[in-house]
């Protein structure tokens, strides 16, 4: 089973433009929706569309409309009960796939809120093969609480291999104590990964936009260096990068016409995380990974692909190093 933790899930609505946004001006729609998201939501709905056993742990209070809204998916979940809302996230999409976004949030919540998610995590690791601990952090939780999660679950189901994707203070706390609380792999996007090396990200992904590799190689290896045994570096249209100790793998796909982009950086680790759960080799979970990243893309909205709008084999793998 892949279990997945979104501490700071949302009701994802996304709102289609006609055109191009104007700031200030009168933007109208050619469509609009709300689902249930979140990274960790996103991963799970992923997993269990593919017909992988999966279970989502998030905080929602009852009666919230994030749970109806969750229902409709038939993604199986686990929620701790909470007094606040679930947030609300918004999406303003262009029809050339330009995405703008303004997040809310989240629900405050209490150390016996923490508590009980902190219980829930660690009950059902017990029979996961995978931990996907994902996004941001909502108010009331520590920065460094992902650190804190690694050392319950490497103490209390020592087994599980564990996942983390997010950014901002928390990813900058994961990274601080990469040596002494470090998950089995990190997926940072190349802005992500400038913040935790001190680098330009923009710089990062234009380098590897225009063919070279080298400097998301040597920002990811120095991950590796402190102890992460893999560093999946997503990079938009120019692929993703996979850097382990035993290799390094450069995926891309081609071309295609986005819709949105919101969602594509989780379908990318459903992706992965199936592969290696599977029995794939890394450079084939990388495939995989990257096929389900760059089918999202082509959605509309949070639209998760499902299996049969997947093809791994159309994506290039290359060993760079």
């Amino acid at each position: 089973m892949i279990l997945t933790l979104t501490p700071n899930p949302s009701i994802d609505a996304t709102f289609q433009l006609t055109g191009t946004l104007i700031p200030g001006g009168v933007n109208r729609l050619s469509s609009a929706t709300s689902v249930a998201g979140g990274k960790g939501i996103n991963v799970s709905h992923a997993i269990y569309k593919a017909q992988h056993s999966t279970l989502a742990v998030f905080p929602a209070a009852a009666g919230d409309p994030f749970l109806s809204l969750l229902d409709n998916t038939k993604v199986p979940y686990q929620c701790t009960p909470v007094s606040d809302p679930v947030r609300v996230n918004t999406t303003l999409a262009d029809p050339a796939g330009e995405t703008t976004k303004v997040n809310g949030v989240g629900a405050v919540l209490t150390e016996s809120d923490i508590t009980a998610m902190e219980k829930t995590l660690v009950e059902h690791a017990q029979q996961a093969d995978w931990v996907v601990m994902a996004g941001s952090l909502p108010p009331g939780v520590p920065e460094n609480w992902y650190s804190h999660l690694v050392d319950l679950l490497r103490a209390q189901a020592p087994n599980v291999k564990i996942a983390i994707d997010t950014s901002d203070a928390p990813l900058l706390a994961v990274a601080h104590d990469l040596e002494k609380h470090h998950a089995d792999i990190m997926t940072p996007n190349s802005l992500e990964l400038g913040q935790i090396v001190g680098v330009s990200g923009t710089s990062l992904e234009a380098e590897a936009l225009a063919g070279n590799y080298e400097p998301v190689i040597i920002a990811a290896t120095k991950l590796v260096k402190r102890g992460l045994p893999m560093a999946l570096i997503t990079l938009g249209a120019a692929g993703a990068v996979l850097v382990t100790d035993n290799g390094v793998w450069l995926a891309t796909s081609p071309p295609v016409t986005p819709l949105s982009t919101v969602g594509a950086g989780d379908c990318t680790l459903a992706g992965f995380v199936m592969g290696i759960s599977d029995g794939l080799s890394p450079e084939r979970a990388l495939a995989l990974g990257v096929a389900y990243g760059s089918t999202a893309v082509t959605l509309p909205g949070t639209t998760i692909p499902t299996p049969n709008q997947v093809d791994a084999d159309r994506i290039t793998i290359r060993a760079l190093v």
